[in-house]
């Protein structure tokens, strides 16, 4: 069984390609791939999330394609669109939900909207991931090991100063102006979001990470569980 990983960016590309890989293989797996979606396959062309029409069509294509595939995908709650031509379905509905209920209620309309496209879809063939609220929160998971992966150890104490006003890794954000990268940055301008955090997060290790943050984890639990 194979699994394609459809991300929206070089973070979770290399976060995917680095060290989801090799744990999920030891899984079962055939073979995990990440792919950028669309625009962000063309270096000169990325920025910004692209409209869920688009991208359900691509994933729709790649399942019609291969028989033998599961798609999963990794995208960031607070980028995604909530309204006009590009909205993702039940982005606008979940801004008025609390904590991690933002992000499962997307994915659940990212579910059901692909079954819809496709009747005969099977359920567990799409499997969407939606981080609340960027790649960056889950290297708070250890703040010591977070510093010491982007060779900053002097940080520790005030990475983990973010960490300890939110009630997990995965709830640190206030608005896009404080998401996790732009708090990372503040503190250290030439952090580099692809190559620095694998490093970090091979730092850290994928059993802190999911003992910290319960929404990663059943993630990798239900792919854990699809694996033959």
């Amino acid at each position: 069984m194979r699994l394609l990983v459809h991300v929206e960016g070089e973070t979770e590309e290399s976060f995917v390609n680095e060290v989801l890989r090799g744990h999920l293989l030891n899984h079962g797996y055939t073979s995990v791939a990440a792919r950028l979606l669309g625009n962000a396959r063309q270096r000169q062309r990325r920025g910004g999330a692209r409209a869920w029409s688009g991208v359900s069509q691509e994933i729709l294509k790649h399942l019609r394609q291969d028989p033998g595939c599961i798609a999963t995908m990794m995208v960031d709650f607070y980028a995604l669109p909530a309204t006009g031509t590009k909205a993702w379905p039940g982005r606008k509905k979940a801004a008025d939900l609390q904590g991690l209920d933002k992000a499962t209620a997307v994915e659940e309309a990212l579910a059901k909207d692909l079954r819809r496209q496709d009747p005969g879809l099977r359920a567990s063939r799409f499997v969407p991931f939606v981080v609340l609220h960027e790649f960056e929160g889950l290297l708070f998971s250890d703040s010591q090991a977070f510093a010491a992966g982007i060779c900053q150890p002097s940080l520790a104490s005030e990475l983990q100063a973010i960490r300890d006003r939110f009630e997990s890794p995965e709830h640190i954000n206030d608005d896009p102006l404080t998401a996790p990268s732009k708090r990372v940055l503040s503190l250290y301008p030439q952090y580099q979001k692809p190559l620095l955090g694998s490093l970090a997060m091979l730092e850290i290790g994928l059993s802190t990470v999911r003992r910290e943050c319960a929404h990663f984890n059943g993630w990798l639990e239900t792919l854990e569980q699809l694996a033959p």
